[in-house]
């Protein structure tokens, strides 16, 4: 059934779509707190032809009062241009969450930092970090026998090292460990052990809704199936899954297992892909979640109000 300028997905009944749904932009004005809505303000595919597409992710999270960009996008005029496009203001955040170091997550936070250079970013930790990082200085080996000019620090160094941000005036707070950074709102951190990214750490958003579960990941580098086990000791019902997940390369057998675990193990109740997904992951997701397929192209707003999902 077609509305106005909204589509219902019902999760308990498609029997929902019978009632009327408002104005889609009144709806988000009478948005309570313990509504989600996302928005995606950077991807490569898209309906909205007011905005940019390009390679990288962004979007805006709100939840319980808060409201929260995840990663940057690619570009900093992109992402820019397509916030203005969607009336999103950049000054008005609680606080950022960078997934993880690649360009095209982060290569908006010039212009992020610009206009909201306070804002707090929670960040990975990773020794010698792009974020910046922290060691304790016991980490490299001692020789007592040189004489102080020839020792670091003059052989008295101070207990904790810290190193460098390519954004020294940002306020970063790195994270190296699952982290509740705000009432019923995660951060689930894993490191890649796949080829090409090993040793990667990954951020990704987890947010406790009374329906479950919803994840926020910008390329789960680390594999999808391992970020919905770690997020699953914080709810084991997921509610829905959105953004990137690395699925771009992958050969079809191997899309296939990842696609019947998301369905069939982890029960996901909606998927909602973008970024590096893949074109053909796109279809193989959409064959497998039939009308539990959301799309989420650049410009796509997700909300969950109660038991649906409204997309505008």
């Amino acid at each position: 059934m077609r509305f106005r300028s909204c589509v219902l997905i019902s999760v308990l009944s498609l029997a929902l779509a019978t009632v009327e749904e408002p104005d889609c932009a009144a709806a988000s004005a009478q948005a309570s707190p313990s509504q989600a809505r996302i928005t995606i303000l950077y991807d490569a595919f898209g309906q909205d032809s007011r905005m940019q597409r390009d390679w990288g992710y962004a979007a805006l999270v709100e939840y319980g009062g808060k409201r929260i960009l995840f990663d940057t996008g690619n570009n900093p005029r992109i992402l820019a241009e397509n916030a203005k496009a969607k009336g999103i203001d950049l000054t008005k955040l609680d606080f950022a969450v960078m997934s993880h170091r690649h360009g095209d997550h982060m290569g908006g936070l010039s212009y992020l930092l610009s206009v909201n250079p306070r804002v707090t970013i929670y960040a990975p930790k990773e020794s010698f970090g792009v974020y910046g990082a922290d060691l304790p200085s016991s980490f490299y080996r001692k020789d007592a026998s040189l004489p102080p000019e020839k020792r670091y620090y003059s052989g008295a160094p101070s207990e904790v090292m810290r190193f460098g941000s390519a954004w020294p005036e940002g306020n970063f707070q790195l994270i190296d460990k699952n982290t509740e950074i705000a009432p019923d709102i995660h951060l689930v951190t894993l490191v890649s052990d796949k080829p090409g990214t090993l040793e990667l750490r990954e951020v990704s958003l987890a947010i406790d809704t009374p329906e479950g579960l919803i994840i926020i990941v910008g390329c789960a580098h680390p594999g999808i199936e391992k970020i919905a086990e770690s997020a699953s000791a914080i709810n084991a019902h997921i509610h829905f899954i959105v953004g990137g997940l690395h699925l771009v390369v992958t050969p079809d057998q191997e899309i296939e297992r990842i696609v019947t675990a998301m369905h069939d193990r982890f029960k996901a109740d909606y998927i909602a892909p973008g970024h590096c997904t893949g074109e053909p992951a796109f279809a193989a997701l959409q064959k497998a979640f039939g009308d539990h397929y959301l799309y989420a192209g650049l410009g796509t707003t997700l909300e969950l109000t109660g038991s649906a999902v409204q997309r505008h």
